[in-house]
């Protein structure tokens, strides 16, 4: 006898499919949902209640008479020999009790882990509806429909990378039930938020969906590893690199901020474990940081930050692991070359075979002149390759590691809910993230370090970061290479790993650094090294043994290394040739300039601002700024702001938001991460992104956890007048930092609100 997960699979499937002529959608009832779930001894035809069931659903949609014996016979047949169906009662509605803490910061607590995700939606919904709101319609590529032309451009990125094609097959196929569950709940909190105050919401975006979820990962990750460099790159008005022959070597990658510093017991100077979790991110936005701790009777027990929307801790810590994540670039996307017919621009050629590249017309929507909507038909395309870009230069097959990945929250998932190394590294063993370096600490005082990737199992002998012939089919890789042959490192004899966005053999002491096991030319290995890595290597050199305070100190150094790839730019500046009084007087403050960003800095505002030209040109992979034309630059901007050369760094570089701002150390790519744009007012510098939440984990010699840290704002991100707004601004910018709350005793006298949420509830606790 078939099983009954053929069954739910056939109702489910073709309930939904067949609904425009037999059931509506949103009408259509479910097997293991909420409706017929149980089942008990098999008749050969449907039992009088089921005959009854579809009866009435054919009475309530007004189904043709012979449509619905159609329909009734053929599940007849289909159930012969099944269990037959019963009514059983809906499952329990979700629930969550939430806690508020004096931060605002939310500790949700659910019997499962379904509960738990329900009320991190609703208490993330809280703070950060208007970004999620205004997220959701770029993820399913409707944007445009709401916010006009510019973001129609990324509707079409969504259409041509197939997404939700991808989505929608293998949604209920590759997820597990659980994790799906997962994602559901939380989609259901931030639901149930918006239609429990509808004043707030602006766009006809809900419900919010699992699959919301699972296209916000597939579309945000690989713009962290850099696939929209790629299509930059396709879009010029010539082609960007040459197509490779057999046989030639790598190009270098380019990485953007973050640092994740562990020190283990063999270089504390207590005994103690310890972990710096400082990920680089814009300080507002869809992928600021949002701060919350979770937990259930599950195995949940998880606290950390995640961006707004997203279900499941991206760094963070429990009782007994934690982990902080960097930014990395390996060679990831593979551009093909098509040879296309000259006859016919649809056909082009591999292994000798002509093949037509498959098309599909899509249909975006784009609002115009603020108010008019308007529908826009482009024709995408597809080889065996990948996505396929026309262009005036020459027809490319793009291929990316992530294609069709799904299970990116799966992992995070795993991540969140693993209390040992082991189970953390089985997380990692699963493989669906596509980037991301990933530094670990634990109670049991391991220190470990992996330069994650989905590597593309690449044929040898190619030149990987070039383009690639499209013609040969033994260039299309099928596979990622195993997890075991990326750079790694458990426990360092030097005792620590500092993860600075920079070569991945080069994050320890010398001799303490990963192996390389897969070829450069076919990996594309970053070989830069960054200002915050050399000088961080050089301040771990200089103490035999790390404190607490120690390491808090490297993490927020101020100071360009006198090693600094950035500094000769900076000679070249203060030795060119010039008549001008104040660019002269300029080379004298840059030459005695210390290289420090600390707030009382004279020389800073000037030195930020040469280094930060040859910074964006070596970031961005093009020539050199010229030294004159630089330091002219600079002047003129100093002067603008401040009315003479040698201002306060704390005069200039600010931090806060509305007209709440306050002085700050740091500068682009220091420890102490400070990345700004000119304010409004023109008389200073706003930073925007670089630090924001960052911790210290420490967990003693007797394994006794401590976690300091801070927002750079507060936890609420919507309305500047709730308290929680701006309240850590000015610690964030004082690099004061303060206990987590993570444990239930450390919380309890100083929680702010209790309060319970339930579908169709919210019930008010007295916090006292």
């Amino acid at each position: 006898m078939p099983n009954s997960n053929f069954l739910i699979a056939f109702w489910n499937n073709r309930c939904f499919s067949w609904h425009p002529w037999l059931i509506p959608q949103a009408q259509c009832p479910r097997l293991g949902g909420v409706g017929i779930t149980q089942y008990h001894a098999a008749p050969a035809l449907l039992t009088a209640r089921q005959t009854i069931l579809f009866t009435q659903l054919a009475a309530r949609h007004h189904i043709k008479r012979q449509r619905a014996v159609i329909f009734l016979l053929a599940c007849s047949a289909l159930m012969s020999g099944f269990p037959s169906l019963s009514w059983a009662q809906p499952p329990p509605p979700l629930h969550a009790a939430i806690e508020r803490d004096i931060w605002g910061v939310p500790h949700v607590r659910g019997a499962t882990d379904a509960d738990a995700a329900f009320g991190l939606g609703f208490a993330m919904a809280e703070d950060t509806w208007k970004i999620i709101e205004n997220s959701v319609p770029y993820y399913r590529g409707i944007a445009g429909k709401f916010f006009g032309p510019d973001a129609a451009k990324q509707d079409y990125l969504v259409h041509w990378l197939g997404m939700w094609s991808d989505i929608d097959n293998g949604y209920h196929s590759e997820l597990a039930p659980s994790t799906r569950a997962y994602l559901e709940a939380f989609a259901a909190g931030v639901t149930f938020y918006a239609e429990s105050n509808p004043e707030q919401v602006s766009l006809d975006i809900l419900p919010v969906t699992g699959k919301d979820l699972v296209a916000a990962h597939m579309l945000r990750h690989p713009l962290f590893y850099g696939f929209d460099a790629t299509l930059t790159e396709l879009l010029g008005k010539e082609r960007a690199r040459p197509v490779s022959p057999a046989g030639t070597v790598m190009r270098d990658g380019l990485p953007t901020g973050s640092n994740a510093i562990a020190v283990g017991p063999a270089r504390s100077d207590d005994g103690s474990t310890m972990l710096i979790i400082n990920s680089h991110q814009p300080l507002t936005g869809p992928v600021a940081w949002y701060e919350a701790h979770i937990e259930s009777d599950e195995g949940l027990n998880v606290m950390g930050g995640l961006f707004p929307g997203a279900p499941t801790i991206g760094v963070g810590f429990t009782p007994t692991t934690a982990w902080g994540a960097t930014v990395n670039k390996p060679d990831l996307v593979d551009v093909y070359v098509l040879d296309i017919h000259p006859d016919n621009p649809d056909l082009y050629r591999l292994d000798g075979e002509w093949l037509m590249l498959e098309s599909e017309e899509i249909k975006i929507d784009v609002l115009i002149w603020g108010f008019i909507p308007w529908s826009v038909k482009e024709t995408v395309y597809r080889s065996v390759h990948g996505p396929v870009m026309k262009t005036d230069h020459g027809t490319y097959a793009v291929r990316y590691a992530g294609m069709g990945e799904l299970r990116q929250v799966e992992q995070w998932l795993a991540m969140n809910k693993a209390s040992n190394l082991d189970q953390w590294l089985d997380a990692i063993r699963l493989n669906h993230i596509q980037s991301f370096n990933f530094v670990f600490a634990g109670a049991s005082g391991n220190v470990y370090f992996i330069h994650n990737a989905e590597m593309p199992k690449r044929a040898p002998g190619w030149e990987w970061q070039n383009y690639l012939p499209g013609d040969r089919k033994n260039l299309i890789w099928q596979e990622y290479h195993d997890v075991s042959q990326l750079p790694q490192i458990m426990n360092p004899p030097s005792g620590f790993i500092l993860s600075a966005n920079q070569s991945p053999f080069a994050i320890s002491a010398t001799g303490n650094n990963p192996e390389q096991h897969i070829p450069a030319n076919e990996a594309g290995w970053q070989t830069r090294m960054t200002n915050r890595s050399v000088r961080g290597l050089e301040l771990f050199a200089q103490h035999e043994r790390i404190s607490a305070a120690d390491l808090l100190a490297i993490k927020h150094d101020h100071t360009y290394s006198e090693n600094y790839r950035g500094i000769a730019f900076l000679n070249d500046v203060i030795e060119v040739e010039t008549s001008e009084p104040l660019v002269k007087e300029a080379q004298q403050t840059l030459a005695h300039w210390d290289k420090a960003t600390n707030k009382d800095n004279p020389g800073a505002a000037l030195g930020v601002c040469v280094l930060s030209a040859e910074w964006l040109s070596e970031s961005a992979g093009t020539p050199m700024p010229d030294p004159l034309s630089t330091v002219e630059d600079c002047v003129e901007r100093v002067n603008a702001a401040a009315g003479k050369l040698t201002p306060r760094w704390g005069e200039i570089n600010r931090h806060g938001r509305d007209d709440r701002h306050f002085a700050i150390a740091g500068g682009p790519d220091t420890l102490r991460a400070a990345y700004s744009s000119p304010d409004d007012s023109e008389k200073f510098n706003r930073v925007t992104g670089g630090d924001g939440l960052y911790y210290l984990v420490r967990w003693d010699r007797e394994g006794k956890q401590t976690v300091q840290g801070v927002h750079q704002y507060g936890n609420h991100f919507d309305d500047p007048v709730n308290p929680h707004y701006h309240d850590q601004a000015e610690d964030f910018a004082n690099e004061v930092m303060h206990p987590t709350l993570f444990s239930q005793s450390e919380r309890e006298p100083l929680i702010e609100r209790r309060y319970t949420v339930s579908q169709p509830a919210v019930n008010e606790i007295n916090a006292n």
